[in-house]
């Protein structure tokens, strides 16, 4: 993920005016939307190409993007550079590694930099200096008053299975493999199969149910994320990359992997067909580009025994990378529930940086808003052709600059009942911009997201509006600082208390459409809290706070959490719990749907109760999954990051909980 640490944001002048004048010269089609606050500019039914930089990083963009006539302010159709259809994919045989095209010079290349032949994520770095702890900040009467001090009298929500994932001590059919801090932990659950991804390695663990007799048996993995793409070609089959996100779109019953590519792709890099027909797709694997269909070829599976990647290298040997070129989002979408069978695979060009992706299920397309950039506040908000995708059919992307905000989060669907046909996708962002050492605010901010697969002059995005919520301060003043004490160590870990934490969720229950969100913020007792908030949707399908509150008992830490809500509208959330004396663990805390509002009223559950602190690093997780599983749409699936005594690096822990009013019956 990108960083936004200190350094202030870039602003649009000198050089970048000059960018602006000679796109808005190249001319095309003007957008027909405005926007309330931020500059938000919509470029395409693909890649937004408007890049904020400066220097020389700035001027070789403008060079490329006056030699492609992108024009700012217009719609550009940017259709997939590369698209097939794999092979099963416990099927498929390996992919060769391509030459190292890593490190990291102009842009930066998120917070999570660092690079190896095999993967920009997976450098080993030696232990870093322990920065000072962030000064406790002054916190408002109103955010205290939301604050729970005591959990819940309710019982405990029961944990049903439990099982080490990937991390420390873990071993599959395809062996162990090196893991590396962050852990990026995202979690998919399907009807008889659990799907993660950490960092940049993929695992497929069977599910307790109709099909398999226990829950956590490694059918697969671990294996590169790429072994996705194994036989698709181009660099979504070359290059490895972390941030790796997972989904299950309960809405298809299909599985949806979205793989961004970090490091530039130098022109001529990967071999592409000459001479194409007007309007012809891409073939299979090249990127598609401005004006260009991503094609997925005949479907195909995963490779059955992937080579392991190659050790990663010290650090400072980490090669070059190119310092001309432009990005890519791979996409792989299932052909049906069987996360092992085989899938579309699609592959497009991405002129912004595509940091820190957080897919996100609707009925109108594939939402993945990403950050574009270390020193720029900035994000870029993309819709794939989820239609297209589905049928294995040539697809498109649009996609939207919108700056001045902070991380994004579409709404993603849960359960089987879909949004109301035409409703717009609500996005959402907190308030605050740490680039800018604002840490505090009292509001929400969304936007609807409106896309127009015929017709992309009119996507846009309306917004931002303010949803006023108590006022908060981020838990640490955001990311990447020094937070969360452990015992016998003066290391202490981030929080990633600067945005909304993935998932964004919608639910539509009886008669009304619900929101949940959370991040991590400071406390009065001097921790850190869990606020989690409900928003409702009105009759236009406008958001509006429901209730809220902010889970903090003991005055421990309790941080990066996931969000969730079951079909009778029971609310569930796992975190990080730690501070003083405790060590890093894993718990989970809900309320029931009728329960006085604000509250998480059911006992705190344990996930796994750590062990040892983590000393090489303050860098922890950045992100966490909670996923409803669909064969009852009751059952929470959380995953967190501990250490158990004498591990050389964490480890991740799957668990499952389900309230006792929720019934697997429908």
């Amino acid at each position: 993920m990108a960083v936004e640490g200190p350094g202030g944001e870039r602003e649009l002048q000198g050089d970048r005016l000059e960018l602006l004048a000679s796109l808005r010269a190249a001319g095309e089609c003007a957008i027909r939307h405005t926007f309330r606050s931020s500059v938000t500019k919509t470029i395409g039914a693909g890649i937004v190409f408007l890049v904020l930089a400066g220097g020389a990083e700035l001027q070789s963009r403008v060079r490329h993007n006056q030699q492609k006539g992108l024009p700012a302010g217009a719609v550009v159709v940017h259709r997939a550079m590369r698209y097939d259809v794999s092979q099963a994919l416990a099927s498929q045989r390996g992919s060769t590694e391509e030459p190292a095209v890593v490190g990291c010079e102009g842009a930066g290349c998120g917070t999570s930099p660092g690079a190896s032949a095999d993967d920009p994520e997976q450098q080993t770095a030696s232990d870093e200096s322990i920065p000072p702890p962030a000064p406790p900040p002054t916190l408002s009467p109103a955010g205290i008053a939301v604050e729970q001090r005591s959990q819940g009298a309710r019982p405990a929500a029961p944990l049903l299975d439990s099982f080490d994932g990937l991390g420390a001590g873990f071993e599959g059919p395809q062996g162990t493999t090196t893991f590396r801090n962050p852990s990026d932990n995202s979690l998919a659950v399907g009807p008889d199969h659990i799907v993660q991804i950490v960092n940049s390695r993929i695992a497929v663990y069977s599910k307790r149910g109709k099909r398999y007799g226990r829950s956590g048996t490694v059918l697969y993995g671990a294996v590169a994320t790429k072994s996705v793409w194994a036989g698709f070609g181009g660099p979504c089959e070359a290059r490895n990359n972390g941030d790796a996100v997972v989904r299950y779109d309960q809405l298809a019953g299909r599985w949806l992997i979205v793989m961004p590519i970090f490091s530039r792709i130098a022109p001529g890099a990967f071999p592409e067909t000459p001479r194409r027909a007007r309007g012809e797709a891409v073939p299979p694997g090249q990127l598609a580009k401005s004006g260009e269909e991503s094609s997925p070829g005949a479907a195909a599976a995963l490779p059955a025994n992937p080579a392991q990647p190659p050790p990663p290298p010290q650090s400072g040997q980490k090669p070059r990378e190119a310092s001309q070129g432009n990005w890519a989002m791979c996409y792989a979408v299932s052909t049906g529930p069987d996360p092992l069978g085989t899938y579309y695979r699609y592959a497009f060009e991405r002129l912004l940086f595509p940091d820190y992706p957080r897919p996100a299920v609707w009925t109108d397309g594939y939402y993945v808003p990403s950050s574009s950039g270390d020193d720029v506040i900035q994000k870029h908000a993309c819709i794939a052709d989820r239609a297209k995708m589905l049928a294995g059919q040539a697809a498109t992307e649009q996609c939207i600059v919108i700056d001045g905000v902070n991380f994004l989060n579409n709404a993603d669907v849960d359960g089987r009942v879909a949004p109301p046909a035409g409703a717009p996708n609500i996005m959402m962002a907190a308030g605050g911009a740490q680039l800018r050492k604002i840490f505090a605010d009292d509001g929400i901010y969304f936007w609807k997201v409106h896309v127009d697969w015929s017709n992309p002059a009119n996507t846009r995005a309306d917004g931002p509006v303010k949803i006023q919520v108590a006022p908060y301060h981020y838990l640490c003043n955001g990311q990447l600082s020094s937070c969360v004490p452990q015992p016998h160590t003066e290391r202490r870990l981030d929080s990633q208390g600067d945005k909304i934490m993935q998932r964004l969720v919608y639910r539509k229950v009886g008669g009304h459409q619900s929101i949940v969100a959370a991040h991590s913020v400071a406390t009065q007792g001097g921790g850190g809290g869990v606020r989690w908030y409900e928003f409702r949707l009105d009759k236009k399908g406008t958001p509006e706070l429901y209730q809220q509150g902010t889970y903090a008992p003991e005055g421990f830490y309790r941080w990066m959490p996931g969000i969730a809500m079951d079909k009778k509208g029971d609310i569930g959330v796992g975190y990080s719990f730690g501070g003083l004396p405790n060590f890093v663990g894993v718990r989970f805390a809900a309320r029931r749907a009728g329960d006085p509002l604000g509250l998480l009223t059911l006992h705190e559950s344990v996930l796994a109760t750590g062990e040892a602190s983590q000393t090489n690093t303050l860098r922890w997780e950045d992100f966490t999954t909670t996923a409803l599983d669909p064969s009852d749409d009751c059952t929470f699936w959380f995953v967190g990051d501990y250490l158990k005594a004498g591990d050389p690096g964490y480890r991740t822990r799957i668990g499952s909980f389900r309230l006792p009013n929720c019934r697997s019956g429908r």
